[in-house]
């Protein structure tokens, strides 16, 4: 059986109601990935049973139908009840090992573009017109004061304001907050010498891509001025300079009670929806190593690093091996500074070109063969998490070899390497928070041949006035120490805006459940808390790297925007209420 024939059977087996037919379709081994259009939630089912169950609970509501094959082998176009969508389905012996189903689109509430796209003017002679400028001067003055917004965004970083661009597009009433002085201040305020690890094909905007001359990794002050410029062309609605004091809920009136301070005096907000987009993190973790008190050089996390100018002859230590941790290593070596990488435990290192050769959808081979941005991101979501590491082991075996003589030199140097606890590499890493990894720019060269000194497989046991003292006796003399150390959970944020009951309730955000290091279990097969209902009502979690805050912000805005209209939004497989966090 092929994609088409398979597709023409489940599409039939659907119409009927027959669900035991329809899930003998899948293979003993198998996934179903859906983003909101069955299930009003992001969530895996990993089973027949699971795919049974979720079609008894909700075909009927569903009501699945119009499946068309669309474009290359495995795609097809779907309708629901409720809206249009996109799904995929890789097959296995006939049966469908994965299948992928995301909701795109509400019916009746499509957003205007192409042949809808509004007029933007009344052309003739009017007395009293009314012009955009009016009208944008308008929302400015009335939005948060004389009306209120229906979602109010916390953090005005890339994901909040690529979810206020899509909320924008929808029609939904939205205000995003931010404490920084301009949006893209997040970047600006970094260490001088920050880069986009992640090339420019995998780091647009919706709606607006870079343009074809764009460098391949953005300098750090060109992204915050690409965000600040975006913000204003989509018109968003963005109070920068403004703290969030304090949130609580009102489940009887079921809208937020939401306190900021802007131009120095306090503001009450009632949204009826809270996003926290303050990033994939929480607060910056700083070890409290015995005798830091006494220690009489600099100390400070890498999140409050400026940058390694003025540290010419002194003598530096970086605890950490992530990326901040080797980016700030190599800048303060190329400001003269004496500088040692303290790296605690082992790390996965992959070369930023054999990454880029590794994620062939996001290439500029991809584009010239037709492969769009929308492509990429919906063929990446299409794998479910589960069935990562089947397809990523042989990538990481390949990347192996590829640059075996390159990890040869950094294991002689002592830098202790791992690929993922299942060698599975980067990726399923970045979305567990285990490890740390570095996309390698420069500094492992650095590393390998001595010019960045480094203490591998080593704690600091305790600090002096002038030195750092390592488990293993020795002694690092220092004058300045960064502590790369990672940060906590984002919902460490929904404590101190909220309250510590509610972060209690609502659990850790990110990380699958793998059971591997720092992402304890049980598994969810999906990141936890993110882009989808919480067990806070009307609370939600948006945040991650540009693709992700890209991508998932079409079905977190969905999810809204349905919500605001009213729509019926029964959440299947709701992550369960937890008790502490």
């Amino acid at each position: 059986m092929n994609e088409t024939e398979w597709l023409a059977e489940f599409a039939s087996a659907l119409e009927r109601g027959d669900i035991d037919g329809a899930s003998a379709m899948f293979a003993d081994d198998c996934y179903w990935r859906d983003l909101v259009a069955f299930t009003w939630n992001i969530v895996t089912l990993e089973s027949r049973s699971a795919i049974a169950d979720m079609l008894r609970a909700r075909l009927s509501d569903v009501k699945p139908g119009s499946f068309q094959l669309a474009g290359r082998p495995g795609w097809f176009t779907f309708e629901t009840v409720r809206g249009r969508g996109r799904g995929h389905v890789r097959l296995k012996d006939g049966k469908a090992w994965t299948l992928f189903t995301a909701l795109l689109e509400l019916k009746g509430f499509e957003e205007k573009k192409g042949p809808t796209r509004e007029h933007g003017t009344q052309h003739g002679a009017f007395r009293d017109r009314v012009t955009w400028t009016d009208r944008r001067n308008a929302d400015a003055r009335e939005l948060g004061y004389e009306r209120q917004p229906y979602v109010l965004v916390i953090g005005g970083g890339q994901g909040g304001i690529a979810l206020g661009a899509r909320l924008k597009r929808l029609g939904v009433p939205t205000l995003i907050v931010d404490r920084n002085a301009r949006p893209g201040d997040a970047w600006r305020n970094r260490y001088k010498s920050l880069c986009l690890h992640d090339p420019v094909w995998y780091d647009h905007l919706p709606y607006l891509p870079f343009p074809d001359h764009w460098p391949i990794y953005t300098p750090k002050d060109k992204m915050g001025d690409w965000l600040e410029s975006y913000t204003k062309i989509m018109e968003l609605d963005y109070w920068s300079s403004t703290a969030c004091r304090r949130a609580s809920f009102d489940e009887a009136k079921g809208e937020w009670t939401v306190v900021v301070e802007r131009d120095g005096r306090e503001i009450t907000l009632t949204p009826k929806q809270l996003v926290i987009a303050t990033g994939m993190s929480g607060f910056p973790e700083i070890p409290a190593f015995p005798g830091a008190d006494r220690f009489k050089g600099k100390q400070h996390h890498s999140s409050r690093h400026p940058g390694g100018e003025g540290w010419a002859g002194k003598r530096c230590v970086v605890v950490g091996s992530n990326n901040s941790a080797h980016d700030i290593a190599a800048d303060l070596w190329e400001h003269g500074a004496d500088v040692t990488l303290l790296q605690r435990s082992a790390t996965l290192v992959v070369r930023a070109d054999t990454l880029a050769r590794n994620r062939p959808l996001y290439s500029e081979e991809a584009v010239a063969s037709g492969i769009t941005t929308e492509i990429a991101d919906l063929t990446t979501a299409s794998m479910p998490y589960g069935a990562l590491p089947k397809v990523m082991q042989p990538v990481v075996e390949q990347i192996r070899r590829e640059d075996a003589d390159f990890y040869a030199r950094l294991e002689k140097a002592g830098f202790k390497l791992t690929f993922g606890e299942d060698n599975t590499g980067i990726g399923p890493m970045y979305l567990r928070r285990g490890s740390g990894y570095y996309i390698d720019v420069g500094a492992s060269d650095l590393i390998a041949d001595g010019r960045i000194k480094l203490k591998s497989g080593v704690e600091i046991e305790r600090m002096t006035e002038d030195s750092v003292v390592l488990d293993d006796g020795s002694e690092l003399k220092a004058d300045l120490v960064v502590y790369a150390t990672g940060y906590g959970s984002m919902n460490q944020w929904a404590a101190e805006l909220i309250s510590p009951e509610v972060a209690d309730k609502v659990g850790k955000c990110w990380g699958l459940g793998s059971g591997t290091a720092k992402d304890p279990g049980p598994w969810e097969g999906e990141l936890r808390n993110m882009w989808k209902p919480t067990a806070q009502e009307n609370l939600w979690f948006h945040g991650g790297n540009l693709m992700q805050s890209r991508l998932y912000s079409i079905f977190l805005s969905l999810q809204l925007k349905a919500r605001m209209e009213g729509l019926p939004t029964p959440v299947y497989g709701r992550a369960p209420v937890h008790h502490k966090a």
